[in-house]
This record gives C-alpha cells, sequence and structure tokens, in this order.
C-alpha cells in the first residue's frame, strides 16, 4: 500500500488483523452478513467462531456448515434459542447480524449475559434505544461498538489519515452515495423489522461524512416512499460552518457507490464502492504537475479489521473503540431520526 509522492504516508496507521489478540465469538443470527463475518473472521485474523444461535436450532446447524473452519480446529456449537448462545461460557464476546429492529433488545441480552458486543449497523432503530443499550453498557462495564465494518478497512483509516495529516488542507466538500436494487429483500420493504434504504444502505454514507465532518449545523432532505411506508431514495444535503456534505442512497438501483473529498489543497477520490476495499486517489493542488496518487487499499475480506478492533479494546479492558466510538453511533442515528422524520418514515413500536 505505498505511494510516492503526497504530502504524507498513512499507511503505517492500519493495524494488522493478524496481530490482535485471539477472541472466540459467539454469532447470533444466521443470515448472510452473519456468513461474511464467519467467513472473514478466522481467515483473516486471529479470531475465532465457537458458537452460533438461532431461533431455529437447524438453522444455525445448517450454518455451521456452510462455514466450515470458522472454529480453527474447535467445535461450533450450534443453539436453537439466543439465551442459549450468550450463556455459553465457550463465547467471549457476541456479533448481532439480526435485522434492525432486534439489535437493542438483542444486544441489552447479551451484555446481562457479561459478553461485550458487536452490533451491525444500524445499531437500533433509533437514537433512543442506542442510548439505552449503551447506557447498559456503561452500567456494566463491558465493551459495545456499532459494527460499521468500513471505518476499520485500509481505505478508510488512509482517507482519514490524509486529512488529519492536513494533506488536502481545510474540508470544503464531502459526497458520498450508495445505491442497491434490493428490492427483492423481504425485510427491507416490511417497517416491523425497520426496513427501508436508510438503516442499510444510508448509514454508509451518513457515517463517512461524519467521521470527516461531525454533525451538521443544517439539513434538507427529499426522498421516495415505497407503498409500504419505507424508504427508497433519499438525498442528505448538510451545511457546516465552512463545508457541504451530500449523502445520498437508494435500494431500488444500483450504483458504482462513489465518494468524493475536496480540500483547499487538494481532493481525494474512492471512485467505486467507497465503503469496500478500493483505491483511494488523491490529487493534490500544489502545482507540482505530477497528477493523482493512488494507494491500493483492495484486501482480501472485511469483516475481520471490526472484530479485531473488538479483540484489541477487550483485551486493553476498553469499554468503547476510539474509531468508532458510542458518540459517534449515537450521533448518526441522531441524523438519521431526523432523515426519517423528515421523510415521514415511523416504524411499529416508536
Amino acid at each position: 500500500m505505498a505511494a510516492s509522492g503526497a504530502a504524507c504516508d498513512p499507511a503505517a496507521v492500519v493495524p494488522e488483523p493478524q496481530d490482535a489478540p485471539p477472541l472466540r465469538w459467539g454469532i447470533l443470527g444466521a443470515g448472510h452478513i452473519a456468513g461474511r463475518f464467519a467467513d472473514d473472521v478466522p481467515a483473516f485474523s486471529s479470531g475465532s467462531v465457537v458458537a452460533v444461535g438461532s431461533r431455529d436450532g437447524s438453522r444455525a446447524r445448517a450454518f455451521i456448515d456452510a462455514h466450515p473452519g470458522m472454529g480453527k480446529g474447535e467445535s461450533v456449537r450450534a443453539h436453537g434459542a439466543y439465551e442459549d448462545l450468550v450463556a455459553d461460557e465457550a463465547v467471549e464476546a457476541v456479533y448481532i447480524a439480526t435485522p434492525h429492529s432486534f439489535h437493542a433488545e438483542q444486544a441489552v441480552l447479551a451484555l446481562e449475559a457479561g459478553k461485550p458486543v458487536l452490533v451491525e449497523k444500524s445499531f437500533a432503530l433509533n437514537a433512543g434505544q442506542a442510548r439505552r443499550v449503551l447506557e447498559r453498557a456503561r452500567a456494566l462495564g463491558l465493551f459495545a461498538m456499532e459494527a460499521m465494518w468500513t471505518r476499520f478497512l485500509p481505505g478508510q483509516v488512509l482517507a482519514r489519515a490524509l486529512i488529519s495529516c492536513g494533506a488536502l488542507g481545510e474540508l470544503r466538500s464531502v459526497r458520498a452515495e450508495h445505491f442497491q436494487s434490493l428490492l427483492h429483500v423481504e425485510r427491507l420493504v416490511r417497517p416491523e423489522l425497520a426496513g427501508g434504504a436508510l438503516l442499510d444502505l444510508g448509514v454508509y454514507p451518513l457515517s463517512f461524512i461524519h467521521s470527516l465532518l461531525g454533525v451538521p449545523d443544517a439539513m434538507e432532505v427529499v426522498g421516495r416512499l415505497a407503498p409500504q411506508g419505507v424508504d427508497l431514495h433519499e438525498v442528505v444535503a448538510m451545511r457546516y460552518a465552512r463545508a457541504t456534505a451530500v449523502a445520498c442512497s437508494a435500494m431500488d438501483c444500483a450504483g458504482p457507490n462513489p465518494a468524493q473529498v475536496i480540500g483547499t489543497r487538494g481532493r481525494l477520490a474512492i471512485d467505486t464502492w467507497f465503503y469496500g476495499v478500493s483505491p483511494v486517489s488523491v490529487d493534490l493542488y500544489d502545482g507540482a504537475g505530477r497528477g493523482p496518487v493512488v494507494w491500493d487499499a483492495r484486501v482480501p475480506g472485511h469483516f475481520h479489521y471490526e472484530a479485531a478492533e473488538v479483540a484489541r479494546c477487550v483485551a486493553e479492558g476498553r469499554a468503547q473503540s476510539s474509531v468508532m466510538p458510542w458518540s459517534a453511533t449515537i450521533e448518526v442515528m441522531e441524523i438519521m431520526d431526523r432523515v426519517r422524520s423528515r421523510l415521514g418514515v415511523v416504524y411499529p413500536g416508536e
């Protein structure tokens, strides 16, 4: 991941997942996103998966069969009740990978069983739920983190490091997009499962922008709703004291999903799949005429970077990560609450 000619070289700030302490995971949920975690963590880090929980024990067993090797030689237990998973003495941390509407109650279930938690994004239905979970973690002295895996990937770590060292000067504009064609995914059109584009897709550009600029001073929102009442598409325009930002997301069409950051001294671009493992291009306005410098941030796997962060924090006795702190989770949830309010999206039970 080396490059020459940039104002600073941030490559050294990307921690190596294999160097993190080993941590034995229990996975709560047996869907697609859980499968990616189950494949990445044992393959690319020192962690392992020792138990899987589902409401259906046969589904947990089928999940284990579909992801061989996640126990790294240790037998992986299948649990047909979430209570049994969090009570499993071999489990040192719980990864929660169920629909958004269940995150808060399941996170509290794991915390009260004495287990640190990594909770899939979006962390909860709303900021109020997120606060209650994190207050419980604080009271119990346990680690909790939103699984915003993209913040830990090399590309975004490199981007933040370049910006923090002043390579781009003062930021003036940030734009990020996340478009996927997902209307075939049933849970995403069901309000009772907190469906819609925002909590599943829009959280990525909003979290990216937040990681660079923080909470906006003002925002405008436009969007479209599905007949079921969930959001199909939103554009969020945000104003800061000295910058603006735009986050776009939709679940009824696909897109290249780029991001661009413009500062007074240069421009950073991730032209495709900004939230994944794509090259990061930096073009400095220094008159040298050397053109953009490109960091090849492509790496195998994705979810092991966040798992390694959890392992480091737990081993060090920390309750939260400095990369994805509790304040970031709550502030992004508050932004999304405001977006849903403008669009008129309300989930059952709110």
